[in-house]
């Protein structure tokens, strides 16, 4: 069997243009490409992290106009080197983050494993993640 891996997350939205700023501007993913879909209908964009062709985050919008208040996932994780010069970049942007009920920002798992998560302008959860 050939080796699996994500292709990508699809995002619906109500705002590509806000949504495209934040996710370039504060989580660091530049802007691969832009499309409008065969239907005439939804305006795709597609985005990643330094050229590569691995995992990608997919905005839609045009899906629906009767979104609810959240995203329509509960989060994606995007990998750090440095979880605490990361919480601090996101804290100076004045990201939101979301308060896990634990008492830390950043939880640290058994396994070593360390995580945070900001909302995106969705109310999307996005988790910073250093293994």
């Amino acid at each position: 069997m050939a080796q699996k891996r994500i292709d990508h997350v699809g995002i619906v939205v109500r705002d590509l243009e806000k949504t495209v700023r934040f996710y370039t501007e504060v989580v660091g993913l530049e802007v691969k490409g832009r499309l409008v879909h065969t239907n005439g209908v939804f305006q795709l964009a597609f985005l990643g992290f330094n050229g590569s062709d691995e995992t990608e985050i997919e905005l839609i919008q045009g899906y629906s106009d009767q979104l609810p208040s959240e995203a329509t996932i509960h989060h994606f994780a995007v990998h750090v080197p440095d979880i605490e010069a990361e919480f601090e970049r996101l804290k100076r942007l004045g990201a939101t983050f979301i308060d896990q009920g634990l008492g830390q920002d950043i939880v640290t798992l058994p396994n070593g494993h360390r995580y945070f998560f900001i909302y995106g302008p969705e109310r999307e959860w996005i988790e910073f993640f250093q293994r």
